[in-house]
């Protein structure tokens, strides 16, 4: 008699796939989280302090305290400031981002984001995302006081739009700078400080002020290299009439190749550190 001995099936148990790997899964997540630090800001209003005050001292400070000086007309004045003055507004909005994300992260709360079937970088984009609606609160309430002091636009409302867009995007660039020194920083006013040490002399280093060509050479040389006075002659150039091709084009290599280069950098260094 031959007995024959059938070898049972084992059933292989196939890992269940990595939320990072599911379709749109880095998407969901990072809009989930980008509600989040929504829900944060709307339970604390006081943090769009700077956004919504920031702009109107800084417009009330340079058009009434230097537009008769350099322009001879406040209004003139106000007309060629007030473009770039939404630049560096949404610029140093987005210092907010790196400080915001520093603080959770030495709260703790990113040890429980890792726990979650979520995206390694979804907190990092969530915390990017989020922070958008400073920028778009920041731009809303700076047209809004240019209009009561007279500002008016000078080309048309699509053209106008395109400017927000663009420093929009451009500050969305420049917030993963801030996320990268929010990851490998201590303290949060070690992130800000930083921050605000590498935005300064590149908001104020740029034509925003006074015509490029006003400037001493070195300045002149500056400006021309700087990426934010590209920025605020392409938001000029949209809203209020002036050439757009040449600093539109630029801005927007700009913004790619600075999320280009510093997306990746701080999820690799967040990576390390959780």
């Amino acid at each position: 008699m031959t007995t024959t001995t059938r070898a049972a099936a084992t059933p292989t148990r196939t890992a269940p796939p990595r939320a990072g790997s599911r379709p749109f899964g880095l998407a969901r997540h990072s809009l989930a989280l980008a509600g989040r630090s929504l829900i944060k800001t709307l339970r604390t209003p006081e943090q769009l302090l700077d956004v919504t005050l920031q702009p109107i001292i800084f417009v009330l400070i340079f058009v009434y305290l230097l537009g008769g000086a350099i322009s001879g007309s406040q209004h003139a004045y106000l007309e060629f400031l007030l473009p770039a003055i939404m630049v560096q507004t949404v610029l140093f909005a987005s210092i907010a981002t790196g400080v915001s994300l520093n603080t959770d992260i030495e709260k703790g709360v990113f040890d429980r984001f890792r726990s979650l079937p979520i995206a390694r970088s979804a907190p990092l984009v969530g915390s990017v995302v989020g922070d958008l609606v400073r920028f778009v609160v920041s731009i809303v309430v700076l047209f809004a006081f240019g209009y009561a002091l007279g500002f008016r636009i000078g080309t048309d409302v699509l053209s106008t739009l395109a400017a927000c867009l663009l420093t929009i995007a451009f500050a969305f660039a420049v917030s993963w700078i801030g996320v990268l020194l929010g990851v490998v920083m201590r303290s949060p006013s070690a992130v800000q400080g930083t921050a605000f040490l590498v935005l300064f002399p590149l908001t104020f280093g740029t034509n925003m002020m006074v015509p490029t060509d006003t400037l001493p050479g070195w300045l002149q040389w500056w400006v021309g290299v700087n990426p934010v006075a590209d920025v605020m002659s392409a938001t000029r150039g949209l809203v209020v009439g002036g050439p757009v091709a040449g600093p539109v084009t630029r801005s927007l290599l700009w913004t790619v190749g600075l999320i280009a280069v510093f997306a990746p950098l701080a999820v690799r260094a967040y990576r390390r550190r959780a």
